[in-house]
Order: structure tokens, then sequence, then C-alpha cells
């Protein structure tokens, strides 16, 4: 599997101001109250059946079809053991932050292709936030599960996180919502690329949080556990601060009503 990018430069880092930097903890990591409001973005949980596996004339049937839609260079390729290869389009929406080594060069050209590992080459981490604007170009096989997109992705940006708290979301627009389903980590991404067409705004793919429901604290490192700690005590503060800004208006409000009584002739 081989990756190209496009992503924004920027990012935030610990270093730099909290309210710029970190999200909302009760947003980011904590279930909220439902809504009677329907959202325009749902996520779903879908049950569905597995067809029967497409004759290799069906694929090939459906490949020349899909490449006949492709508008650039992205084409699939069809090879003679019957698997195929071809590109996806991976959409980054990380809204906490990700670990990665400490002080460690980009990877180069040459670290892809000799397949070395440079978090292997530190035992510091720091975290820092991905823009929620990256994408990843993928370019892979039939065979590469949704398991292996993950890693794969992490690997690029040297991200230590467990996978697991990770998933690959499938993103499709139905009645002017967006849809969003969780994919089983043996789905095969390509495959779905080529029912669907070369058409993102039919489906797209999106790498999010792997939300169980449930906070799996042990999932987390030291730095990201930090840094909840720190959002939560900024939280604090802050609702602190209004209710304090909230009462001290009411006490003005009470002395100035007493003071105007006391003033009036009885």
């Amino acid at each position: 599997m081989t990756i190209g990018s496009s992503m924004s430069s920027g990012y935030c880092s610990l270093d730099e101001d909290l309210e710029d930097c970190f999200f909302t903890a009760k947003t980011s990591f904590f279930r909220s109250t439902p809504s009677k409001v329907p959202a325009k973005n749902v996520t779903q949980t879908v049950e569905e059946e597995k067809p029967e596996p497409p004759t290799l004339q069906e694929i090939k049937q459906k490949i020349e079809k899909y490449n006949a839609k492709v508008t650039n260079c992205l084409l699939m390729k069809l090879n003679d053991d019957g698997t195929y290869t071809g590109f996806i389009k991976v959409h980054l929406k990380l809204r906490r932050p990700v670990t990665v080594p400490a002080g460690i060069r980009p990877q180069s050209i040459y670290d892809a292709l000799k397949e070395v590992n440079l978090a292997d080459m530190t035992d510091k981490r720091t975290s820092f936030y991905l823009p929620l604007d990256a994408i990843k170009q993928l370019h892979i096989s039939s065979t590469t599960t949704v398991s292996e997109v993950i890693q794969g992705l992490l690997k690029k940006f040297m991200v230590v996180d467990n996978p697991q708290k990770f998933a690959l979301f499938k993103e499709m627009r139905k009645d002017g919502q967006v849809l969003f389903q969780k994919l089983p980590l043996t789905e095969y991404p390509l495959y779905l690329r080529l029912l669907a067409g070369p058409d993102t705004d039919v489906l797209s793919f999106v790498l999010k949080e792997n939300e169980t429901g449930e906070v799996e604290w042990d999932a987390f490192s030291i730095p990201e556990l930090q840094n909840f700690l720190m959002i939560l005590d900024k939280e604090e503060k802050d609702k602190i601060q209004q209710v304090q800004r909230k009462y001290e208006k009411f006490k003005q409000r009470l002395q100035q009503t007493l003071k105007e009584a006391r003033g009036k002739p009885g």
C-alpha cells in the first residue's frame, strides 16, 4: 500500500494556547444527552447481509464501468490473479490529539521503501492535533482490509497510538443528511469504492475515533490523559468564573434595589 498526501501544514502543540488548541472535553469524549432535533450528521450501525462474491467477469465489467467515469489518472487495474488495485481517499477527522515520537524527522521516500519504522528510534513521546481537513490518498489492493488501511495511515503519520482507538467510516449522503457507517475491520474498502464509483459525493472514507459508548481509559497514553486533565481543569475554572459573574450581577441588582427602596419616603 502506497500513500500520497494532501493536508494543511498547521497543527496545535502542547505549548500553544489552550483556547486555540483543545476541544471541549464534554463533546470530545463523553456521551451527550440525546437531542429531539434531528441532526444533519448521523452515525448509523447498519446490519448488512454479505452478498455472494462477484465472479471474475463481473469484476472486470465493474472495473471497466468504473474507469469510464474516472476524470483523472486514478484508474483501477485488474491483475492476472483476479485481484485489482486502485485508489481511495481518506479524510482524517480526529478531534483528539495523537501521540507521536518526539524529535523525529519526517519520513523520507527511502524510509518508506525500506520500511524503516522511525517510531522505534526513540522512547520520547509528544501529542498534537492533526488538522481536520487532512486527506490521504491510498493506493491499495482489493485484498487490503480496513484494519490494514488504519495501520497504514497511522504508520504514515508515525502515530504510535493503539490502532483499536480508531475506526474507518464510510460517509454517504441521503435525503439531505450525511450518514456515517462504521466499517468492520475485515471489510475491503476498494471493493466498496468499486461498487460506488469514483464520485466521492456518493461515497467517501473517514478516519475517526472509535466511539464505543464508554471511555476506555486504558487505551490512552500518559500525555493524552494529561491533556484531558488540563481540558477538564480549564473547563472547571471557566464554569466557576461564569457562576461567579452571574451571582455578582444579581448581588449588584439587589443592592441597587435596596438602595432605591431606602431612598423612597415611607
